[in-house]
């Protein structure tokens, strides 16, 4: 993948770890990957740093002193301007349903402690993937909903959504294949790649993500799950 983003820059990691040596080792492996890192030893400070200066993306700990990485996570999920910044938690927990409560706080992806620095980069790759704006490849119309690929924007009756990385790329993947069933592995392989690995109840809870910022108030939901086999941008 190159690192060069829109305008020839290299993306910014903001990691956001209170652990310094892990910091130090976070650090030096991103700049030696040819990302640009900034950092922020607790929750305020993640904010702050945001606020200054807008990161590409964000390793977010989960265990932080004062504001927990789930907290920095919500406020930055209710703000406009950053409801769509990618963030990874990583955390020391390891049971399923915490990887669950992080990405339904928010988070695009999450890797456990202690992780390999090789799994993580993949992780960061695929990610700026998804939260790239595709170039050149026009639009997407399906029913009342619309995808301008160039613009990276998506409109259902001429209301904009506001969809995190991966539920724009599960969207566009389901956009031209209208009413065909995927399974979550299908899903997964298409949206986050074969070479990361990602537990396929991820896909559920994307989904409904993507199923609350799709179906407004008194709109038909688009998104049929099909029992046994996966879904499909469909309906009943």
């Amino acid at each position: 993948m190159s690192l060069a983003m829109e305008g020839g820059g290299r993306p910014t990691i903001l990691v956001v770890e209170d652990e310094a040596p892990l910091l130090t080792l976070l650090r030096y492996n991103l700049e030696r990957q040819g990302f640009r890192v900034d950092e922020a030893a607790d929750g305020q400070e993640a904010l702050l740093r945001v606020a200054e200066d807008r990161p590409d993306l964000i390793l977010l700990d989960w265990m932080l002193p004062a504001l927990s990485g789930l907290e920095v996570c919500r406020q930055l999920r209710r703000r406009p301007a950053t409801r769509d910044l990618p963030i990874i938690m990583v955390t020391a927990r390891t049971e399923d349903q915490d990887a669950v409560r992080a990405l339904d706080t928010g988070a695009d992806d999450y890797i456990s402690k202690p992780f390999a620095i090789d799994a993580l980069l993949a992780r960061i790759r695929a990610l700026l993937r998804r939260s790239g704006p595709p170039a050149g490849r026009g639009a997407l119309v399906w029913r009342e909903l619309s995808m301008d690929q160039d613009a990276h924007r998506v409109t259902r009756n001429g209301r904009p959504l506001h969809l995190g990385p991966t539920e724009y790329r599960i969207l566009e993947f389901l956009m031209t294949h209208p009413g065909r069933v995927f399974s979550r592995e299908q899903l997964l392989d298409a949206v986050w790649g074969r070479d990361i690995h990602v537990e396929p109840r991820t896909v559920d809870v994307h989904i409904r993500r993507l199923r609350k910022a799709v179906n407004g108030e008194g709109e038909e939901d688009i998104i049929r799950t099909v029992r046994s086999a996966g879904y499909a941008l469909d309906v009943e």
